[in-house]
């Protein structure tokens, strides 16, 4: 299989291999996100997961900027990206469904991603970075809780992820004072795994994603889906699920190649059966 090529310029799809390669692509408007890039961002992302050669994605942006958040000048227009509406074609009220949104897409996929963040992040930018596995900065990067500057709040996930990151008071300080902070403290917060030079960040972010495309697929995404659900579970449920799946993982041809690989000396080729 291979990724089928996107429906927008304003996000680019390339298959590296085994690793997916997204990037937002609006770089005179610092990525901020259209409606276009909405849609086709949460279905490139479900394309991705269920592709069983595809072992990792990279979310990446254009230019100077990562991404800036939603388009606000759309958004002002009554619109995201898309024309304004009129009393006349309105669409009814009806209650958030956020299903499709890439925000929940990204957070329910099993599939490593991994942010490289090649500057600003703000806003919904900023909660999309966060929403990644991984995130490796460039040396020029910043993440922009400012969210209180413009009477909106963190509506992306980002009041949830934050404090799991840095700790209630710290994400309190970010959020409340508006704060933007650079590489170098995103790294001491935790908020990023590593600072590269700018030029050396799609080389570091691919070095990494084929040592996890290397890996036994089923392994490393049982991992993240029990990292994830063991937010919300408690130890021993946690560890029960666990022992059903390696239940099964313990009959899978990965397992013995492992194994034999492991008795052997040798590099294991994993092929996620």
């Amino acid at each position: 299989m291979a990724l089928t090529a996107s429906t927008t310029e304003e996000l680019l799809v390339e298959q590296r291999g085994r690793i997916a390669v997204l990037t937002l692509n609006r770089p005179e408007r610092l990525n901020a996100i259209s409606r276009e890039m909405l849609g086709e961002l949460s279905a490139k992302v479900t394309e991705a997961n269920k592709d069983p050669e595809i072992r990792c994605i990279i979310l990446t942006g254009a230019g100077r900027g990562f991404c800036s958040g939603l388009d606000l000048i759309g958004v002002g227009e009554g619109n995201i990206g898309g024309e304004q509406a009129s009393e006349g074609n309105r669409p009814p009220r009806q209650l958030f469904d956020l299903r499709d949104a890439p925000i929940n897409v990204m957070w329910n996929i099993d599939t490593p991603i991994i942010c490289a963040l090649n500057g600003a992040a703000a806003g919904y930018g900023m909660d999309v970075a966060l929403l990644c596995d991984i995130r490796i900065a460039a040396d020029n990067a910043k993440m922009a809780a400012v969210t209180a500057k413009r009477n909106v709040v963190p509506e992306s996930g980002g009041t949830w992820l934050l404090p799991r990151l840095v700790g209630w008071a710290k994400a309190a300080e970010l959020y409340y004072r508006a704060r933007t902070v650079g590489a170098q403290e995103c790294l001491e917060l935790g908020l990023v795994n590593t600072i590269v030079p700018a030029e050396e960040l799609m080389a570091t972010a691919m070095q990494w994603a084929e040592e996890i495309a290397d890996n036994a697929p089923m392994a490393v995404q049982t991992t993240k889906r029990m990292m994830r659900m063991g937010l919300e579970e408690s130890y021993d449920t946690a560890v029960d699920h666990l022992m059903v799946h390696l239940g099964g993982m313990f009959h899978s041809e990965d397992f013995k190649e492992g194994v034999q690989a492991f008795i052997e000396k040798r590099k294991p080729e994993f092929t996620g059966r």
